[in-house]
């Protein structure tokens, strides 16, 4: 039997911050679907972008010494075997943020096998850093 929403959502945050490619990737369903919005620019992407992205975005950790702000803002079920977990995530450098940062909503799913993945994600990037800690603060 696989993980509970919460102990895969505690695991997928944990891999994500601590740039594990490996695991991080066990949590993405081959069926993966996202939108992601930068500027008002829309791209759609599938699987192999999406693991290509984390490739890049956590070697872009690795070779700046940076480091993942990485929060859950809240759970939502949307039926028995899915949830839509609104997630933020920024980049720190020297103490400071990094750039924008960026607003998830991740669809988890339960599969066949009873292990909970994210099939599809809707992603604003590039948001002021200041918006993402204000919803942060609101949930405290």
């Amino acid at each position: 039997m696989g993980l509970s929403l919460e102990e895969s959502i505690k695991s997928f945050v944990k891999a994500w911050e601590s740039s594990e490619l490996s695991e991080l990737v066990s949590f993405i369903s081959p069926d993966y679907q996202a939108r992601e919005i930068t500027g008002g620019e829309i791209v759609d992407f599938g699987y192999d972008k999406c693991i290509k992205g984390w490739e890049d975005g956590f070697q872009f950790v690795e070779d700046n010494q940076a480091q993942w702000d990485v929060r859950v803002i809240k759970i939502t079920p949307i039926r028995d075997d899915e949830a839509i977990v609104t997630i933020t995530a920024s980049l720190l450098m020297n103490d400071e943020y990094f750039k924008g940062a960026n607003l998830f909503y991740e669809t988890f799913k339960k599969n066949t096998d009873r292990e909970w993945k994210v099939v599809r994600s809707y992603i604003e990037a590039g948001l002021p850093v200041q918006y993402i800690l204000d919803i942060v603060e609101k949930r405290s």
